[in-house]
């Protein structure tokens, strides 16, 4: 096995002076990137702001941009070249802050000469994005204060960290209460071997350290997140022959998943809900994630855990929440269509059940979806 310190510098190595472009990649992860074909318009607009040459050394798998972002405080794990902070610098706004760390100084140092280009570009009289050289599992190390973050993204990164619960612990520490963890990582169909951990090459393109997706749910529960939520998930290819043959059997895809941080002891009930249509880019339904879809002025019920990330949440002022006896929320919620996905595959959700439950959603979605051809 490689040590941490290895994997570390190998991924430097990788991303700071062998890729020139995302086009160097071996995989199709960063065009799964840019595959969604309905994105808000804000985002779209803001995408088409930045810099080409940020765009072109980004090596993101995903498109980690969550609805209600005007004046949070945002961190984005990985920064790599820059381009979703500065998109995200734009949505938050003036009166919010955008800090990317990466712990390669290339990226950091091109990254800092683009600051003062997207201010001018959005109109803001003083920068409101920062980058830091840091490590995401050393977050206070680099000087992120503990309960100072209203966002976490990540962008395909966690992947080529070794030591995976210390990012989602770090992030878990420095994120405020009712704080989310929204990100895009690269995901595998199996545990993967050790003879490919030992493969900078398959390091660097995130398949040696890809989680075998059955283990983000514990993986975020022992650090105290709510369960996974997944967002959306498309096919990897892998387009180098040589590293397919090194996967084997392995088959790789691309998931958006967002965790929050709850109380320690959230509600036992669950509620009947109503969207109120108040978020920008999403007045009349908000596709919250790939089992909730909010309809304007529609009641919905949901579980405990839903209630409770509501509740708590920057959108608590979108909802009118009216809510159930302990005994209705374990009923089954009535079943909804979400993008293809009937709600009823995913029904009695609990605090106590919630593992089981996600395994279900992550197969239908994934393993039927994505890993059959």
């Amino acid at each position: 096995m490689l040590k941490s310190d290895d994997v570390r510098e190998n991924v430097k190595k990788y991303y700071g002076c062998r890729l020139e472009s995302s086009c160097d990649l071996q995989t199709s992860a960063t065009s799964c990137s840019l595959a969604c074909s309905t994105l808000p318009r804000s985002l779209t607009e803001a995408l088409s702001l930045i810099h080409p040459d940020v765009i072109k050394r980004f090596f993101g798998c995903g498109l980690p941009f969550p609805a209600k972002l005007e004046g949070c405080r945002v961190l984005d794990l990985g920064s790599g070249s820059g381009r979703d902070c500065f998109a995200f610098s734009k949505l938050v706004g003036p009166s919010g802050h955008v800090t990317g760390i990466d712990m390669t100084e290339q990226l950091i140092t091109a990254s800092r000469q683009f600051v003062e280009y997207h201010q001018k570009k959005f109109g803001y009289e003083e920068p409101n994005v920062s980058f830091v050289q840091g490590y995401m599992e050393k977050l206070c190390e680099a000087g992120i204060q503990r309960d100072s973050m209203d966002i976490l993204i990540s962008n395909c990164v966690i992947c080529l960290c070794p030591d995976k619960r210390a990012v989602l612990q770090q992030a878990y520490d420095v994120l405020k209460d009712g704080g989310e963890l929204y990100f895009s990582d690269m995901y595998a169909s199996s545990v993967i071997p050790d003879h490919m951990k030992q493969d900078p090459v398959l390091w660097g393109e995130g398949m040696g350290g890809s989680l075998f997706w059955k283990d983000l749910i514990s993986l975020a529960h022992s650090v105290g997140f709510s369960t996974p939520r997944l967002v959306s998930a498309s096919h990897i290819e892998v387009h180098n022959i040589q590293l397919k043959e090194k996967a084997g059997d392995i088959k790789y895809a691309s998931g958006t998943y967002r965790l929050f941080k709850l109380p320690q002891q959230p509600g036992r009930s669950g509620a009947a809900v109503i969207y109120k249509g108040t978020i920008p880019d999403f007045p009349d339904q908000l596709d919250f994630d790939s089992s909730h879809c909010f309809k304007k002025d529609v009641e919905v019920e949901v579980d405990a855990e839903m209630t409770a990330i509501i509740q708590v949440s920057r959108f608590s002022s979108d909802f009118t929440v009216r809510m159930l006896d302990e005994h209705k929320s374990d009923s089954e919620p009535t079943p909804q269509h979400c993008g293809g996905i009937l709600a009823h595959d995913v029904t009695k959700i609990n605090h106590h059940r919630c593992r089981a439950v996600f395994q279900k959603l992550y197969s239908v979605f994934i393993k039927w979806t994505l890993w059959t051809s």
